[in-house]
């Protein structure tokens, strides 16, 4: 059967086709494929309909400017195809002059040698970077570079000599060292000569500069990155979240209306998913979410639904990989490196462990260059990082919704305090440290100080280990003992008044010449032979301590805080 489009502006053809959606008298939007539509719509509430899109085909829409049209369709009809995937070849096309016109960017001569293949027992060329005139390729397990216009002419005298060259890439020649950016190009961060990157496949983070290649997670984080990225998934993996849709919602057979309510944090519906029944995928796939009210998020799908998908629980599966997120950080002249277990479209509002205060999902670091380590852990979650002119930016998913949205870090508001303020969700900042004096003596740390600001808090002193005894219960296995302490408040969270004086006491740190002061409280359970224990003014026992302090949630929420320095009265043990 034949079909007539007709198109009023003779300078015009077709390009594709695409689903509208609207409401009487608004523009809702097009499902897939195509940009949004601008013109008019009249449609019916809810109604579906089909429309074709057209381009304009002159250059710039200029009158009687020169005129384009889809050209000619090249095919080859092969008895037996035999297509090759060659991922480790490079190949690149005419030049492009916007001075003269010349444009043969679409220009691909068999007759030219327009290819350079690397050799492909390194993976396949995950990115490529133009660098002055010369080029960086990086393969999943090697790194090369090669020179742009020119080559390099090796003498007799063991030097190196420049000349201009026919081939646009010249010789490639491998960086010492077995590394390459495994398949994390979205790693890759650059900053003068400096470039960063990550290699999964070692489990390491690496910097690219002027003396080659060097393994800066070796710089006192070496255990660290090998456990997080070797949790880092290499592949795709799928994952299966279960939502509710509502009783007779629906009104057409191509979108589904869920309550909005089961859709819950990690579980965003996001185009290209695909639904399941009774554990069988449907045909298609999610094109488009949309929230016509709060109570309501409508799926649409590519194909059609089943006539008895009227109400009832629906699986929604996809795919994803774990991805290495890097960028730089002007501001502080760092290294920014987000190790994701899973993308912020599955998982955006992770909610910390309660004890530990800790995101297991995913794990954002800083390395500075000044001192040559890791200074800082952060906890938000970017999309991408990048900076410009002398600020620094993220995208980041703010609350349970599908969208991305920018924010500038380091911001001051001068009628907000903002911060640990990432992505509408405040943070407490904390800081962990060891005390260790006299390490060979068996101590009872007895108080702890501090020097700074108001509102910190510890949450966790906990000594070492004291060696693997038999479970009193009688289990065959073992376990460990240690001591920890009762929580210490900050100076305003533990003030109170007491009842019968009238007088303000502190719970918590208490303030003593320009020092906040506490006494340690002992928590700990019973061990085999222990004489004091619980929750008495005992102290801890240890050799040495770990000790986390941060900030608390009211004093002065979301300004300043500072901390200069932590000290810890002991005596020797005595028993």
């Amino acid at each position: 059967m034949s079909f007539i489009l007709e198109v009023d502006f003779y300078n015009s053809y077709i390009l594709q086709k695409a689903i509208i959606k609207s409401s009487v008298g608004a523009n809702k939007g097009v499902g897939w494929p195509g940009p949004y539509f601008p013109g008019p719509l009249t449609f019916a509430t809810n109604e579906l309909k089909e429309t074709w899109f057209v381009e304009e085909g002159r250059i710039r829409g200029g009158y009687n400017n020169k005129s384009t049209d889809l050209g000619v369709r090249a095919y080859l009809d092969e008895e037996y195809p035999l297509q090759q995937d060659r991922v480790s070849t490079l190949i690149y096309s005419g030049v492009y002059n916007s001075r003269t016109g010349i444009n043969q960017t679409n220009v691909f001569s068999v007759g030219d040698a327009i290819t350079k293949s690397l050799d492909p027992v390194y993976g396949s060329i995950q990115k490529t970077y133009a660098e002055e005139t010369n080029l960086i390729v990086f393969q999943e397990n090697r790194i090369h570079r090669a020179l742009i216009d020119k080559d390099t002419i090796y003498t007799t005298e063991s030097g190196t000599q420049t000349q201009a060259g026919a081939a646009v890439i010249g010789q490639f020649v491998q960086y010492k060292g077995e590394y390459g950016i495994s398949k994390n190009p979205e790693s890759f961060a650059i900053y003068n000569y400096r470039k960063y990157f990550a290699d999964k496949n070692r489990n390491a983070i690496m910097r690219l500069s002027n003396d080659g290649l060097t393994e800066i997670s070796m710089y006192g984080m070496r255990d660290y990155f090998r456990d997080k990225l070797a949790e880092i998934s290499n592949g795709k993996e799928k994952k299966t979240i279960s939502i509710t849709y509502k009783a007779g919602g629906t009104t057409s057979t191509t979108y589904l209306d869920v309550f909005t309510s089961a859709i819950t944090a990690g579980q965003n519906i996001t185009p290209g998913m695909q639904i399941l029944r009774n554990g069988t995928a449907q045909p298609g796939y999610i094109t488009l979410v949309e929230t016509p009210d709060n109570a309501t998020t409508r799926i649409y799908y590519s194909e059609l639904f089943a006539n008895n998908l009227s109400s009832g629980t629906l699986l929604v599966s996809y795919f994803y990989k774990g991805q290495v997120k890097g960028g730089w950080d002007i501001h502080n002249k760092n290294y920014v490196v987000s190790l994701q277990k899973f993308p912020t479209q599955v998982d955006p509002d992770e909610t910390p462990d309660p004890e530990t205060g800790e995101y297991d999902s995913y794990k954002t670091i800083a390395f500075d260059e000044d001192i040559n380590g890791w200074v800082s852990f952060f906890d938000y979650k970017p999309v991408q990082m990048f900076s410009m002119i002398n600020k620094y930016y993220t995208v980041g998913a703010s609350g349970t919704t599908n969208s991305t949205e920018l924010y500038q870090q380091y911001y001051k508001n001068t009628a907000n305090d903002t911060h640990g303020l990432f992505y509408g969700t405040r943070h407490k900042s904390n800081v962990t440290f060891v005390f260790n004096p006299q390490p060979d003596v068996m101590k009872n740390f007895n108080t702890i100080s501090y020097e700074g600001s108001n509102g910190w808090e510890v949450t966790s002193y906990i000594s070492d280990f004291t060696g693997q005894d038999p479970n009193p219960d009688g289990t065959a296995s073992y376990v460990q003992s240690r001591d920890s302490i009762l929580s210490i408040k900050s100076y305003d969270e533990g003030s109170y008044i007491d009842a019968n004086t009238g007088y303000t006491f502190r719970a918590g740190f208490d303030r003593k010449e320009n020092r906040y002061v506490a006494n340690l409280r002992n928590n700990s359970a019973a061990a085999t032979g222990e004489v004091l224990f619980g929750a008495q003014m005992s102290g801890i026992k240890g050799y040495f301590a770990t000790v986390t302090i941060q900030t608390d949630g009211t004093t002065q929420l979301g300004g300043p805080k500072e901390l200069w320095a932590a000290a810890t009265n002991f005596v020797t043990s005595s028993y």
